[in-house]
C-alpha cells in the first residue's frame, strides 16, 4: 500500500457535506502504490480524485460520475469552459443579498431554460452561500437548503477553478448509475466508492442527494459491484459507515476504522468522532 504524499496541494473547489478532505491523511497510506485508469461512481466533492491527481496525470484516464445531473453539468463546464463560468460566477457575486439566494435557488421551481454555464454558476454560488454547503433536493427535485450565514463568502475563487479545469482535462465525466459507471474497469484499476453512507440510527438516513432515496436494497447492490469487480482483479476502496450492516457484508474484507468528526445533533456540543469504515478488496 502507498505512503502517498503529493508534492502538491489540490483541492476541490465545491464544498460538499460528508466530503473527504478532512480524512486525506488517514486515507494516504492505503492506496496501492500503482494502479492504471481511475474510477470514481460518487463523485461529490472530488477530494479523493484531487488528492490522487499526480498519479492520474501519467498516462492515466480519469472516469468520474455521479447521479446528481447538477453536479456532472458542472464539473463538466469547469473542465470546458472555466472562462465563462468565472464571469457569470463574478455577477452572482456582486448581487448576492438574502433576496437574490433565494431568487436563484426558486430557478429549478420555474422550470427556467438555463444553460449549461449558467447552471453551473448557480450550482457553485448556491453551494458557497449555502448553509453548511449542503446539496439537498426535495422529493420534486428542487434545491431546498437555506441561506448560511457568512459574511463574506467566496464566491469566484478563479485560480482554484482554472487549476481545476487544467485538472479535468483528461477526464470522462458523466452523469451514471453506480451499478453501471465502473462495468469498464479491468484488471489494475482502481475503483474507489463513496456511497451516501448506512444510516447508523432507524432516523439518521439522509436521502436529500438527489431526488430518489438510497435504499438498503441499493447498498446491496453496491456490494455486488464490488464483489464483482473484485473477481475482476480491480482495486477497490470503499467508504462507508461503521455498521453491523456494512460490517456483516463486507467481512470478507479488510476494513479499517476511520475517525471523522460528525454533528450528530444541532447544537454545537453535538460533534464528536465517530468510527466509520474504509473497506479495501487488496
Amino acid at each position: 500500500m502507498s505512503q502517498t504524499n503529493n508534492s502538491k496541494s489540490y483541492k476541490p473547489f465545491l464544498k460538499w457535506a460528508g466530503g473527504k478532505q478532512r480524512l486525506l491523511n488517514q486515507y494516504s497510506q492505503y492506496f496501492p502504490e500503482t494502479f492504471n485508469n481511475y474510477y470514481e461512481p460518487f463523485l461529490g466533492g472530488g477530494a479523493v480524485f484531487f488528492f490522487l491527481i499526480d498519479k492520474l496525470q501519467i498516462n492515466r484516464r480519469s472516469y468520474l460520475f455521479d447521479s446528481n445531473e447538477e453536479l456532472i453539468n458542472t464539473y463538466m463546464v469547469v473542465r470546458d469552459q472555466v472562462e465563462d463560468l468565472i464571469s457569470l460566477l463574478f455577477e452572482h457575486n456582486e448581487k448576492h443579498t438574502k433576496d437574490y439566494y433565494y431568487q436563484i435557488r426558486s430557478l429549478d421551481r420555474k422550470n427556467g431554460h438555463l444553460s449549461k454555464v449558467e447552471r453551473a454558476a448557480r450550482t457553485i454560488y448556491l453551494n458557497k452561500t449555502c448553509y453548511n454547503g449542503l446539496y439537498r433536493v426535495n422529493s420534486h427535485g428542487f434545491y431546498n437548503v437555506p441561506m448560511g450565514k457568512y459574511k463574506n463568502p467566496r464566491i469566484v475563487d478563479q485560480d482554484l477553478l482554472r487549476q481545476s479545469s487544467k485538472l479535468l482535462k483528461k477526464s470522462v465525466i458523466k452523469k451514471s448509475d453506480f451499478r453501471f459507471s465502473s462495468k469498464g474497469a479491468k484488471t489494475g484499476d482502481l475503483v474507489y466508492f463513496d456511497p451516501p453512507y448506512f444510516p447508523l440510527t432507524s432516523t439518521s438516513n439522509f436521502t436529500g442527494y438527489t431526488a430518489y432515496n438510497f435504499s438498503e436494497k441499493d447498498q446491496i447492490d453496491l456490494y455486488k459491484v464490488y464483489t464483482d469487480l473484485t473477481e475482476k482483479g480491480v482495486y477497490c476502496i470503499q467508504s462507508n459507515s461503521d455498521t453491523d450492516f456494512i460490517r456483516d457484508y463486507y467481512k470478507k474484507f479488510t476494513q479499517i476504522p476511520i475517525y471523522a468528526s460528525r454533528a450528530i445533533n444541532s447544537k454545537s456540543n453535538g460533534r464528536k468522532k465517530i468510527s466509520e469504515l474504509l473497506i479495501i478488496n487488496f
